[in-house]
């Protein structure tokens, strides 16, 4: 990918090899880590091994780095450019159901601007430095020397694909790869967040209200139980953590029974899941506007 004009075969290859393995083990001789793709577009998931990531690597397939499994695991983490690894047993058979081959950009010291559609390019003509550019299905990729961070949806129609990222192989491209410019650079810079208040506390009743719970007991029940909701989500957790909040809160937040702790346990067990404490506090405060609360 860093040459792809001057791609080379490997020796002692035999031609009897899938498309997308001969594709790969041209580019991993030039430096470029890669992995299969499954229809889709996707990378292939965990092997059993890894299994809800008990090998230590983060949900959805995004571990902190290179993948050590015999298998072809965690996404970009898996890519690499040992031909000893993309021809043993485990990634032939990936690589007898894959339809295209992606590559680790960061691993190759190399950053794409996925460009998204026609608008999205028309900006980058007028933004960003003349690079080497390979055509997609609806836009371009332009592909800049030096790694970075990576962002989606840096602005409509354009993404970022360097660090813990991969991009689709689409070919060699034309053109001069030109060294990474700030302009690009400053785009995955995420402006600072403002300061949200922690939301209020849910006051008890006032005026001599009854609380309509009889005992303690069925409101330790419910927080255990929304505990146990958040820990047990293996997909969609952010959804998730909304609608627990909104269950608890719709059930418990207008007699006054909830704290500050049955909150701050809803909130430890969602950033254990990976949430951050804005996330939290969002989502606890729009479940409040959603109730009236």
């Amino acid at each position: 990918m860093t040459q792809p004009t001057t791609i080379r075969r490997v020796p002692g290859r035999r031609p009897r090899l899938p498309e997308p393995l001969r594709t790969a083990l041209e580019l991993a001789a030039t430096g470029v880590p890669v992995l299969p793709l499954r229809r889709g577009k996707v990378p292939f998931g965990n092997c059993h091994r890894c299994v809800q990531n008990v090998c230590g690597g983060r949900p959805n397939m995004k571990s902190t780095g290179p993948c050590r499994c015999p298998g072809v695991c965690h996404a970009w983490a898996a890519a690499t450019t040992d031909p000893d690894v993309l021809t043993s047993p485990a990634w032939k058979a990936a690589w007898q159901r894959s339809v295209s081959v992606a590559y680790h950009p960061g691993g190759a010291d190399l950053t794409v601007v996925d460009l998204d559609d026609a608008a999205a390019i028309a900006w980058a003509r007028t933004a960003l430095p003349v690079t080497r550019t390979v055509p997609t299905t609806r836009g371009e990729h332009w592909i800049y020397r030096g790694a970075m961070t990576s962002r989606n949806a840096v602005r409509p129609g354009v993404d970022i694909k360097s660090a813990m990222a991969y991009a689709r192989y689409l070919g060699p491209g034309t053109g001069t790869l030109t060294a990474l410019p700030d302009a690009v650079r400053a785009l995955a810079v995420k402006e600072p967040s403002p300061v949200r208040p922690a939301p209020p506390a849910i006051t008890a009743p006032t005026g001599g209200e009854k609380c309509p719970h009889r005992t303690p007991a069925y409101l330790e029940r419910g927080i255990a139980m929304a505990e146990q909701r958040i820990t047990a989500a293996s997909s969609a957790v952010h959804a998730t953590v909304y609608r627990t909040f909104l269950a608890v809160l719709s059930t418990h937040g207008r007699c006054g029974c909830l704290t500050d702790t049955h909150m701050a346990r809803l909130f430890t067990a969602a950033q254990a899941k990976g949430e951050t404490p804005r996330h939290c506090t969002d989502a606890w405060t729009n479940a409040r506007t959603r109730l009236g609360l």
